[in-house]
């Protein structure tokens, strides 16, 4: 039959006719090839970035409730180490939380290459967008229904919801503030010095393995992550956003330009022109401080005790003070000796 079928192939190639339904079929299944229009099955195999700070992936998961309200983790994990590079729980799930999680991972570890998220509400806005372009950050979404990469960070919210999550079911955090102080404590003294059971490393020792990371200037990854409007400007040189009025320099008049600012103080706003910093927008008239889509921080709330999350929290305190400080590290140790907890110690902050 095999051969019959090639020599009507070979006979219907002379001929120049088509091959058959069933011809074509039969060749892309032999080559791997999908038929119909299905997808191609792919082999993920067990991805992993070649270094650290090579691919971040970010997520959010939904958490406890809090006075009430639902609240969220932001997470972005770096892919090499499994380290946790930035994150921080929230009231509410959008981009001004994202940026702040991402910004703080950033201003302590050092600026990753890509990153790669979901299509969700705080991930696709062109603010985040913004910080990453000015970062040089590509920023890389997942496509609907594809899940592909993520498998990472999934298995961290298991971890999550596993040790930290249930142990905040009897006796909750008394705010917003005491969960981010305990969650900051696990993280630093459980999960980062805890052997990961695929790299065989912990992750805060497999992400300093090559040194400490360059770290960006504050006062770049300050403007990286301020907002931006774009408005067009009077012909008295004056701009109106959310409400208010803004002066700008009456050679402007007419042309389109850009307002940056801090989304928690819309009093004090920049003028750009394709990047370009061409003066402050002066406030003539201010009736909203803070943009909409943002949310001031909360006040800080006593924290209740709690038994083994506050342990944890108490050895944090006594070994942390700050964020991992990169520019002040001090040497290796002279035997290579073990004492992980003390080195560490001097270099991490929270």
């Amino acid at each position: 039959i095999v051969e019959a079928e090639a020599e009507a192939e070979a006979e219907a190639e002379a001929e120049g006719a088509a091959p058959s339904a069933r011809t074509i079929q039969r060749h892309l299944a032999a080559a791997g090839l999908p038929w119909k229009g299905s997808q191609i099955a792919r082999a993920l195999g067990r991805f992993e970035a070649e270094s650290r700070n090579e691919l971040w992936t970010g997520d959010a998961l939904h958490g406890p409730l809090i006075d009430g309200r639902r609240v969220f983790l932001f997470c972005f994990i770096d892919d090499h180490s499994r380290l946790l590079a930035g994150y921080r729980w929230a009231a509410r799930e959008d981009v001004l939380n994202a940026s702040q999680a991402l910004r703080a991972g950033i201003a302590a570890r050092g600026l990753p290459k890509a990153i790669y998220v979901d299509n969700g509400s705080p991930f696709v806005s062109g603010q985040l967008l913004r910080a990453c372009a000015v970062l040089g950050i590509r920023l890389i979404h997942s496509r609907p229904g594809r899940p592909e990469g993520r498998g990472k960070i999934e298995r961290v919210f298991r971890t999550v919801r596993e040790q930290l999550l249930v142990e905040l079911e009897d006796r909750p955090p008394a705010s917003l503030e005491d969960l981010n102080r305990i969650f900051q404590s696990w993280v630093e003294q459980v999960y980062h010095r805890r052997v990961h059971t695929e790299t065989g490393q912990t992750p805060l020792e497999r992400f300093l393995t090559p040194g400490p990371p360059t770290l960006p200037y504050e006062l770049a990854l300050a403007g990286a992550f301020r907002w931006s409007e774009r408005r067009t400007v009077s012909k008295t040189g004056t701009v109106s956003m959310l409400g208010n009025t803004y002066e700008v320099d009456a050679d402007l008049a007419g042309r389109q330009v850009d307002l940056v600012f801090d989304p928690l103080d819309l009093a004090d706003v920049a003028v750009q022109i394709d990047g370009r910093h061409v003066g402050l927008a002066i406030a003539l008239r201010i009736k909203r401080h803070v943009h909409p889509r943002a949310q001031p921080p909360t006040e800080p709330v006593v924290p209740t005790g709690i038994d083994y999350l506050g342990l944890i929290e108490k050895r944090h305190d006594q070994h942390l003070q700050q964020r991992i400080d990169y520019r002040n590290l001090p040497g290796p140790p002279a035997d290579g000796a073990a004492n992980d907890d003390e080195d560490d110690s001097k270099e991490m902050t929270g």
